[in-house]
């Protein structure tokens, strides 16, 4: 949980933080079971009270709201589908690294992904209000900072020069963007087929 006392560090003052984050050591255990399954409950349970309890209106009129049932298999989905694309991101990292000089385990390489996208998870909160504009524009706050996590620590925790780190964290950035609009479209999918959408009256 040691990891937990550096997201007050990576908010504040991200660059020294990834030189105590980098003098750490965390298994892949540890960080799927301590970390990311606490970060990604936050968006995932905001967005289960927001659409169940709260319910989102479209131009002013009388807020929808989903079924219990039908907002929860959502969620479900929603948490684990997450650990999936952290899980693939870090993958994805660790067969690239070589590419760029980097020497480092798949270990490190989920503590890399897992910190950067620590802004996106904590964003969630805003999912307890679902507002289009709010929840964009949050969600827009915070993929700006995790781009900025990436760059600055990849070659602190890659242990790479900056400009191979620059271009590794580019090609990162490329796979993440996928990983979300692959995610996109299998919500569609879902929402058709496995969990459809139950609306109350």
């Amino acid at each position: 949980m040691m990891y937990f006392g550096h997201i007050a560090g990576i908010l504040k003052d991200p660059k020294n933080e990834w030189a105590l984050i980098e003098e750490e050591h965390y298994s892949a255990k540890t960080v799927f079971l301590t970390q990311i399954s606490i970060l990604a409950a936050i968006p995932a349970i905001a967005l289960y009270i927001g659409v169940t309890q709260v319910g989102w209106s479209v131009a002013g009129q009388e807020p929808v709201r989903l079924a219990s049932s039908s907002a929860l298999g959502s969620a479900v989905l929603f948490y684990f589908a997450m650990w999936g694309a952290v899980a693939f991101i870090a993958a994805c990292m660790h067969w690239m690294e070589k590419t760029y000089g980097g020497e480092v385990s798949l270990d490190e390489c989920l503590v890399l992904t897992t910190v950067t996208a620590t802004p996106l998870f904590l964003s969630g909160i805003s999912f307890l209000l679902p507002i289009l504009w709010l929840n964009v524009a949050v969600a827009g706050a915070a993929l700006v900072y995790s781009v900025y996590l990436l760059y600055s620590g990849t070659s602190k925790v890659m242990k790479i020069d900056e400009d191979r780190a620059f271009m590794f964290a580019s090609s990162v950035l490329t796979v993440a963007l996928c990983t979300l609009v692959g995610m996109l479209a299998a919500s569609v999918i879902a929402w058709s087929h496995f969990v459809p959408l139950v609306y109350l009256p």
